[in-house]
């Protein structure tokens, strides 16, 4: 399958993606919100709040991470979540939550697109880029099983806890684990290769490669396919906690005394097994390579918006075990997309501002997750989740076959006249 070694430093690129995601709340967050009084709508101007601290960081942090350190960038990242999960214990009310969210978006914003950066520049040092798929496959599936053993860990801890509050505070040991591991990269990864041989590389600089790599076509149709599918699960995934929630009470477990601690035990599992499967997703994502496919971002692309349609209405029609499957699926699809996404853009940019690019890439996932967030929060206030879901799945599917076949039209009138 691949030619790398997995040495120390692959461990430490799987260690931080395992550590990153034991982030015990996050299969809970939109319910912790929820029972603190917050509506759909406050919730969904929350991760609004968060994407648009990162739509204006993002592209900053990125060139800073290029031009002044990558593991400094990681490290600024990590000390923001941190900030934040001490603020989301602390906060009773909508303005303590902005605060978490605006901390969580710079932790977002300075973390987006650095690790990635980092393991492309070490693979190209050891000669092992035409890998690079199944490298970063491979980290990314830790990643996943990081947030398996988190969901099962939180369900267990809530529920002989019987809070959520608690698992904010359980968070701050692996992060703060995680800046040891940082720390310990080698410091010829703080910076791309040319910057390391290179002493007179200036911000300008490497600037003006940043904007020269946007105007290629090619880079910028692998943005536009990567963040649409990304933002539309970011903004959605935590959707999935109601419906799961639902499925815990058809559960025969459910029919005993403290309902609420056993939810969120069966909703652990279920996460588990979730995060699993993503991580087999991950892990075996450079198998979709052998298709072939010229269209096939754009295949999996409308497979997930579809997906989302079809979790909508079956959650209208009280169906949801078959909506979880749907939803699901959407992660799955995501978790094959990402690390070939990855691999296309390292192809399509030079190595010293791919971090730069990937910001640009995250800036964009965010002014799309602004507006999914909201519209989302609105439906679903106004109407119920399933509509909610399937109206925006739906809108974004539509987006995207319009803007699909306009190009094609255009590339098709170009071809004619030359």
């Amino acid at each position: 399958m691949s030619n790398f070694h997995r040495d120390i430093q692959f461990r430490r690129f799987c260690a931080y993606g395992f550590l990153k995601n034991l982030r015990f709340f996050d299969i809970f967050f939109l319910l912790f919100l929820y029972e603190n009084d917050q509506s759909y709508m406050a919730i969904g101007s929350l991760y609004a709040i968060r994407e648009g601290i990162i739509y204006i960081m993002e592209v900053p942090s990125g060139l800073l991470a290029d031009n002044f350190g990558r593991k400094n960038a990681l490290l600024a990242g990590l000390i923001a979540y941190i900030a934040s999960f001490l603020v989301f214990y602390f906060s009773r009310e909508f303005w303590g939550y902005a605060i978490g969210m605006t901390l969580y978006g710079l932790g977002d914003a300075f973390r987006s697109g650095t690790n990635k950066g980092m393991i492309m520049d070490y693979l190209r040092r050891n000669g092992w880029i035409q890998y690079k798929v199944a490298y970063y496959g491979l980290t990314r599936s830790w990643s996943q099983r990081g947030s398996a053993l988190s969901a099962l860990i939180a369900g267990i801890l809530v529920y002989f806890q019987g809070s959520y509050n608690f698992v904010f505070l359980i968070a701050l040991l692996p992060y703060s684990i995680n800046l040891i591991n940082i720390y310990s990269y080698p410091n010829y990864l703080n910076f791309s290769p040319k910057k390391n041989t290179q002493s007179q590389v200036t911000t300008s600089s490497i600037f003006t490669v940043f904007i020269n790599s946007l105007k290629q076509p090619n880079t910028l149709k692998i943005i536009n396919s990567a963040a649409m599918h990304t933002s539309f699960m970011k903004s959605l995934k935590d959707y999935i906690q109601p419906i799961m929630l639902q499925v815990a009470f058809l559960l025969p477990l459910m029919g005993q005394p403290n309902i609420q601690n056993k939810n969120a035990l069966v909703i652990g599992i279920l996460y588990t097994i979730l995060f699993l499967l993503t991580s087999q997703a991950s892990k075996y994502a450079h198998f979709l390579l052998t298709l072939k496919h010229g269209n096939l971002s754009l295949i999996t692309l409308c497979l997930g918006l579809s997906c989302g349609v079809v979790a909508g209405v079956f959650h209208q029609f009280q169906l949801p075990i078959a909506s979880l499957v749907f939803f699901i699926s959407i992660y799955l699809i995501e978790n094959l997309r990402k690390p070939i996404l990855t691999g296309e853009l390292a192809d399509a940019v030079p190595g010293d501002v791919l971090t730069s690019i990937l910001s640009v890439q995250s800036l964009y996932q965010s002014v799309l997750a602004i507006g999914i967030a909201l519209f989302m929060g609105f439906l679903a206030d106004r109407y119920d989740i399933g509509s909610a879901f399937a109206t925006s799945s739906a809108t974004l599917l539509l987006i995207t076959i319009t803007l699909n076949s306009l190009s094609s039209k255009g590339l098709s009138k170009n071809s004619k006249v030359n």
